[in-house]
């Protein structure tokens, strides 16, 4: 299993990275699958540069705020309107309930038939697998302001034939929840917006590194890769935090770089 960043700045767009978007590949019964996790603010375009579209088996929401699915409207469009007709089925997309309500009228379309011509919707249940091609995808319920917020617990087989995990937080303040998600993790992709030392104050919303670095350490997950930073919230400091609550390897996602999970 692979996970390129396509996007990781948090709650906009920023200078040098879209908002969420995680490609995860891994090749089964003879081609390589694709699937997006989130596709958030301006991700759309960097996604090309690693895939074509029609090659995107799924897209799997961790809940509907902007920055983890407004470029659904984007993909919409190429669908639609690709010339001589989209090559492939319906695109999956996977999310809270309501998901393709909130899109149409993001875009500003009647519901009805709303994007269900180019998207085959699907509603997540709460820690109900599901399976996509060589992944299976668990929505844990966490902690965030919003209706159905998830982590997605994802799960293949390695080339050894061993279970990998691959853990993404979405968006969420610390919660058992994201443990649960995280527990036994090869990698734990964790939003850690908050900056230690600034924003301890809120509570609710997002992690900072100490939270962060404290559910790794707790669900004992094998490397923590910190994310969704926005552009004012400084990388080191949150890294130093997470550091001293958990003792693995830690690094900053970074745009554009691939990981074998």
């Amino acid at each position: 299993m692979k996970l390129t960043i396509i996007g990781c700045s948090g709650s906009f767009p920023g200078p040098h990275s879209s908002a969420s978007c995680y490609l995860v590949t891994q090749e089964h019964e003879g081609r390589m699958w694709r699937i997006a996790l989130d596709l958030g603010s301006g991700a759309l375009g960097p996604l090309q540069r690693h895939i074509a579209l029609e090659d995107l088996d799924a897209v799997c929401l961790s809940h509907l705020h902007p920055d983890h699915y407004m470029d659904l409207t984007g993909l919409h469009i190429a669908v639609k309107w690709r010339p001589g007709g989209w090559p492939t089925q319906r695109i999956p997309v996977h999310g809270p309930a309501g998901t393709d309500a909130r899109i149409a009228a993001a875009h500003g379309i009647d519901p009805a038939p709303g994007m269900h011509d180019e998207f085959d919707f699907h509603h997540w249940t709460p820690e109900q697998p599901t399976t996509i091609g060589p992944f299976t995808i668990t929505p844990i319920t966490v902690r965030h302001p919003i209706d159905e917020p998830y982590a997605l617990r994802i799960e293949a087989a390695g080339e050894d034939g061993t279970t990998r995990v691959l853990t993404y937080s979405g968006d969420t303040d610390s919660c058992r929840g994201l443990v649960e998600a995280a527990r036994g993790a090869d990698v734990f992709l964790c939003e850690a917006a908050y900056q230690d030392g600034r924003d301890d104050a809120i509570e609710g919303i997002h992690l900072n590194g100490d939270r962060a670095g404290a559910a790794a350490a707790e669900a004992q997950v094998g490397r923590l890769l910190l994310t969704h930073l926005p552009a004012w919230t400084d990388p080191n400091v949150v890294r130093e935090h997470a550091a001293l609550r958990y003792n693995g390897n830690i690094a900053v996602a970074a745009d554009g770089v691939t990981y074998h999970i």
